[in-house]
């Protein structure tokens, strides 16, 4: 499979690409914050760390048209943990 080079794929794949780490690292962390609704005050510096390292790898003009990182949170952090019994569902 030949490696895009369009900067919008890129910048998709390496937000995607964290936010999965993030997930990998924080399992539990995660499923706790899903049950009791604070989970981005709980991996607020995970998050935090994450973005800055996105915002550094992405070119500004791209981080200007689409927020992917956020996409990637909602995406993979929330709705990949829609089997966790919350109040937020």
């Amino acid at each position: 499979m030949a490696v895009s080079t369009d900067p919008r794929e890129r910048a998709k794949r390496l937000a995607r690409l964290i936010v999965a780490d993030i997930v990998l690292y924080n399992q539990a962390k995660i499923d706790e914050g899903i049950k009791e609704d604070t989970l981005f005050d709980i991996l607020a510096d995970d998050i935090d760390i994450a973005r800055r390292y996105y915002e550094k790898h992405v070119d500004p003009a791209v981080s200007q048209e689409a927020n992917y990182f956020e996409l990637a949170l909602v995406d993979i952090l929330v709705k990949g943990r829609q089997g966790v019994a919350s109040k937020i569902w």
